[in-house]
């Protein structure tokens, strides 16, 4: 059995040198006096291709590395498709969900019993974020427990990793019975966080971080007023007057936290907020002058809670161990300056393995476990609290990628590709170009001709690149047309391909914004895990990057997971899916609406005791062109009405109107649609509704008469 790694071969092709000395299209060689340089490689051969019969599930598991970044959650079911493990490991056999079935039902026709979705889609899965609040809390109970820590632990997610109502009200009421709270770091943030807790639990800490001004502080001590657990963290030394003089003026005594500038750095791509230059925090003399302020109003009591953060994606547990010793230094100097300190919040930074590498010094990897980190913490804080007599504080983290990266998968279609394969020599006579090339060119053909029929293939290759740009050269003087210059531009692809040199990669383009759905990629170079999550039980015959729909060199994925500047992947055959993995933190916050691409359609998917182990819970569809207008100050509806106004001013029938009719249906329809590229099972309606335009049950797969469904109505 070959490796799964090396599974991907090319097919066996005939020697070179036989494919050049025998082709009939180059002209009998003539002298020319510079002798071409002597060849030093060797032929180039491909190996033969494998069986394909012999590929299962399981080598594709370990091609894609699916065990290693995936686990508890993902895998490859017998069937050759992406499963869904809710529960994670917990989780028993009839409760794993086929993610390929959850793409059928969102996206297939509503007379079909689909939802009638358009791609890109979003699924997600509560019952993993679920688990992973769990998995959290049990890491730090089990390391409280085990080291005899004398306090307890309740975490707050940070709401900037993902704001979506759905996802952070989901957080609220699985934490509730362990007291989560939620993090904010502005006004918005903080009204959503103040709105969710009051369904949560009492107990749980709302911490106010980011800058902030009289507006924000008043809203958080409006919080405190509302017997919400609130925290106002500062984040800047100035902060302090405002809440001090806002809180006299409430008359609302405040819950004070500073953040501390650690000396403590996080060298990765996600430390640039470590260190004495960071940009929040203060430093060991502003948070001195901070204690003597509130001493001398009265107020040190209220200083309750130390803050720090050093980046996400900590690579190790010796990097956090470090950190939060200095950190736990610092608190228990606060209580000895007479602070009545309580809480002791480590941030962000428990990482996630995106490659499944366990590597520590790589940004999209780490090299521990929930187990490990709350570990590290736990013994950290206890060492130095028991070398300063200082009571045991609450444990809190802010670890909002660990929770819910792994709960959200981005699913996108593959359209179409653009093969790498060369085309066949230009049928052309030769003598058609060959009379019309330079002297130069003339010399570079000639001894083309003569370096392949005496097998010198790196001579070969010499002449055919000059030739090819010295008839470029022509074809811009004017002095070569189009016909000629694709001619040499076959003969040259297929030298190249003939030796084995040319580029095996081919391009799939695929129905997705990156700059939308994977902006993080395109910022900062993040890596995701991109796959397949169907016929994993056959072997992939290529290996292609992928390229997006926006007008923009940006916008392609040359870049995974294992150091691969190629992603291996099957021939097209009727639909393809990919799904992104990890992504559910950030990416849908950070999108734009480069090109006018809105974001994804979304479902929520639980596990339940039916047929197909899943049912759909929530479903929308993604931004339609109008929605997306609109976010730039268009106005779709005038828009629409100047364009029919348009039509009926130069489209003239001759018969009952109908052509007008149906141009003008899809006019509206293409307003109503989302901007991506319609799939045939996706069937959409405009018609009457509050925005001009609402989603309609009753469609149809039909294509006849598919415009005339389509109305519109002015709002």
């Amino acid at each position: 059995m070959p490796a799964p790694a090396c599974c991907v071969d090319a097919a066996a092709s005939p020697t070179p040198g036989l494919a050049l000395a025998s082709h009939s299209s180059l002209p009998a060689p003539e002298p020319f006096s510079v002798v071409p340089p002597p060849a030093t490689t060797a032929i180039i051969t491909s190996a033969n291709a494998a069986d394909h019969s012999h590929w299962s599930p399981s080598h594709s598991a370990a091609l894609y590395k699916i065990d290693d970044w995936g686990y508890p959650y993902f895998f490859v079911n017998p069937f050759g498709n992406i499963a869904v493990r809710p529960y994670g490991s917990a989780t028993l056999p009839h409760q794993e969900i086929d993610l390929l079935k959850v793409v059928k039902k969102a996206s297939g026709s509503k007379l079909a019993g689909g939802l009638g979705l358009q791609l890109p889609l979003v699924i997600r899965f509560p019952d993993v974020l679920k688990n992973r609040l769990e998995s959290l809390q049990s890491a730090f109970d089990f390391a409280i427990q085990s080291q005899g820590y004398e306090s307890h632990y309740q975490g707050v997610y940070p709401v900037k990793c993902n704001q979506d109502r759905f996802v952070v009200e989901d957080i609220v009421k699985f934490g509730s019975s362990f007291r989560f709270g939620l993090e904010a770091g502005s006004k918005p943030e903080l009204l959503l966080a103040m709105s969710c807790l009051c369904k949560g639990s009492p107990d749980a800490l709302l911490v106010c971080n980011g800058f902030k001004d009289v507006e924000y502080i008043s809203l958080a001590l409006i919080a405190s007023k509302l017997a919400l657990n609130t925290v106002i963290v500062l984040e800047q030394e100035e902060e302090l007057d405002l809440v001090i003089d806002v809180s006299e003026k409430l008359a609302i005594r405040p819950v004070i936290g500073v953040r501390a500038k650690l000396r403590t750095r996080h060298s990765g791509h996600f430390g640039s907020t470590s260190g004495e230059k960071g940009k929040f925090g203060l430093t060991t003399t502003q948070i001195l002058r901070v204690v003597r302020k509130l001493e001398q109003c009265g107020m040190l009591d209220c200083l309750q809670l130390l803050h720090f953060h050093i980046g996400s994606q900590i690579p190790t547990t010796a990097l956090l161990s470090d950190a939060v010793g200095e950190a736990t230094q610092i608190y228990c100097e606060l209580v000895r300056l007479g602070a009545h300190m309580q809480v002791i919040d480590i941030g962000g930074g428990l990482g996630i393995d995106y490659d499944g590498s366990k590597s520590t010094d790589s940004d999209v990897s780490v090299n521990y476990g929930l187990q490990e980190y709350a570990a590290a913490v736990v013994q950290a804080v206890r060492f130095v609290c028991n070398r300063k007599s200082v009571k045991h504080p609450v444990l809190c983290s802010e670890s909002g990628r660990a929770i819910v990266s792994h709960h959200s998968i981005l699913i996108f279609e593959a359209v179409s590709s653009r093969p790498y394969d060369s085309p066949s020599v230009n049928p052309l006579d030769p003598k058609y170009f060959i009379e019309e090339l330079s002297h130069d060119a003339l010399a570079d053909y000639q001894n083309l001709s003569i370096a392949a029929s005496h097998g010198e293939f790196e001579t070969c290759l010499l002449y055919a690149d000059q030739l090819k740009q010295r008839c470029i050269e022509q074809f811009k003087e004017g002095s070569l047309d189009i016909e000629q210059l694709a001619a040499v531009d076959g003969l040259c692809d297929f030298i190249s391909k003939a030796l084995g040199v040319s580029d095996p990669i081919r391009t799939y383009h695929v129905n997705l914004s990156i700059f939308t759905s994977i902006p993080d990629f395109w910022a900062i170079g993040q890596l995701f895990p991109i796959i397949p999550i169907h016929r994993l039980d056959q072997r992939p015959g290529t290996r292609a990057i992928l390229s997006d729909l926006t007008c923009d060199s940006d916008g392609k994925i040359d870049k995974f997971i294992g150091g691969e500047s190629s992603l291996p992947l099957h021939e097209l055959e009727g639909q393809y899916y990919l799904g992104m993995f990890l992504g559910g933190a950030y990416e849908e916050a950070l999108g734009g609406v480069h090109n006018l691409f809105g974001g994804p359609s979304v479902v929520s998917v639980l596990q339940s005791d039916g047929p197909h182990s899943f049912a759909v819970t929530r479903a929308a569809p993604g931004p339609s062109c109008s929605d997306v207008l609109r976010v730039m100050q268009h106005e779709p509806e005038v828009m629409f009405a100047t364009l029919k106004h348009r039509l009926e001013e130069f489209v003239h029938d001759m018969d009952d109107g109908s052509a007008r009719i149906s141009l003008t249906n899809g006019l509206a329809r293409s307003f109503h649609n989302m901007p991506y590229l319609v799939a045939s099972s996706c069937c959409l309606t405009a018609a009457n509704g509050s925005n001009g335009f609402c989603y309609s049950s009753d469609s149809s797969d039909s294509s006849t008469g598919e415009y005339e469904q389509w109305t519109y109505g002015c709002a």
